[in-house]
C-alpha cells in the first residue's frame, strides 16, 4: 500500500495534508524516513510511526450503534443527517455502511462495517439471519397474530412474508411484543402489524443474528466490536423459527 493512501485511510488528513506531513521526517516505516508518499509499505509486517508513536492499521472496521431515531441508515445524504455523520473522522475516513437498514423512526442495533463479504453474508436471503426487534403496538395483540405470523402475513403489495416468530411481552392495549425476522422489506415490521390491523408506534432492534445490542450504549453512540463479537456474527445461525 502506498504510504500517503495509508495514512490517509487512518485519519491522518487529507492526501494533501498527508504530503505535508510526510515533508516534516515525521514518518518512518522501520527506522527509515519515508518522505515520498508513493512509496509502498506493507503495514501488516512493517512497522510504521508517526512522530515516535506506532500506528495500527486494520484492514477492516466493525462498528456496534445504538441507532438514534431521525437518522438515515445510509452513507450520505443532502438534506438529513445519516448514521456516518455520527462516527469520527478516523472512522468514517474506512468508508464504513451500514449493514442493513433500520428506518429513520427506529432506533437500535445497527451494524456499521466495511466489510462487504460479512454484510452479504447477514443479509444475503439465502442465510435467514434473524434481526430481533422490540415493538410497542397501538392494538391488542392476540395470540391469533402470533399464528399468522408464523405462517407469514399477506404485505400491502401481495407480497407473503416468511414465518416470523412474535411473543407477545405485555397484553392489552397498547401491547408490548418481540418480534423476529429473517428479511429486510422496506418497513417490514410495520408493513406486517398493518396486515393483522395494528399499528407500531415504537420500534428498536434488539439482535442481529447472534449479536444482542450493547445496554449501556446511549441512543447515537457506538463502538467498535470485540474480535469475539465479530465471530459471533460470522458464525449466526439460521432462523430456528422457518
Amino acid at each position: 500500500m502506498r504510504m500517503d493512501k495509508l495514512l490517509s485511510t487512518i485519519g491522518y488528513g487529507s492526501r494533501k495534508e498527508v504530503k505535508q506531513l510526510l515533508k516534516t521526517g515525521a514518518v518512518l516505516a522501520d527506522g527509515v524516513v519515508i518522505k515520498d508518499g508513493k512509496t509502498h509499505v506493507d503495514p501488516e509486517t512493517q512497522e510504521v510511526t508517526v512522530h515516535g508513536e506506532k500506528i495500527e492499521y486494520r484492514e477492516f472496521i466493525y462498528l456496534m450503534m445504538n441507532k438514534p431515531p431521525g437518522v438515515l441508515s445510509a452513507t450520505e445524504d443532502l438534506s438529513q443527517p445519516t448514521v456516518i455523520d455520527l462516527l469520527t473522522p478516523e472512522d468514517a475516513v474506512r468508508d464504513p455502511f451500514p449493514v442493513g437498514r433500520l428506518d429513520k423512526d427506529t432506533e437500535g442495533l445497527l451494524v456499521i462495517t466495511n466489510d462487504g463479504q460479512l454484510s452479504h453474508q447477514l443479509l444475503s436471503p439465502k442465510k435467514h439471519v434473524a434481526k430481533t426487534y422490540f415493538a410497542i403496538i397501538d392494538g391488542t395483540v392476540t395470540d391469533e397474530d402470533v399464528a399468522a405470523f408464523k405462517k407469514g402475513v399477506t404485505l400491502d403489495d401481495d407480497y407473503l412474508t416468511k414465518p416470523a416468530k412474535l411473543e407477545i411481552l405485555t397484553g392489552g392495549d397498547p401491547s408490548e411484543i418481540k418480534v423476529s425476522i429473517t428479511e429486510g422489506k422496506f418497513h417490514q415490521v410495520k408493513r406486517m402489524f398493518e396486515a393483522v390491523g395494528k399499528k407500531v408506534t415504537f420500534l428498536k432492534r434488539l439482535t442481529m443474528g447472534d449479536l444482542e445490542l450493547d445496554a449501556d450504549l446511549e441512543p447515537g453512540e457506538y463502538r467498535d466490536l470485540t474480535d469475539e463479537e465479530v465471530e459471533v456474527l460470522r458464525n449466526s445461525k439460521p432462523a430456528d423459527f422457518l
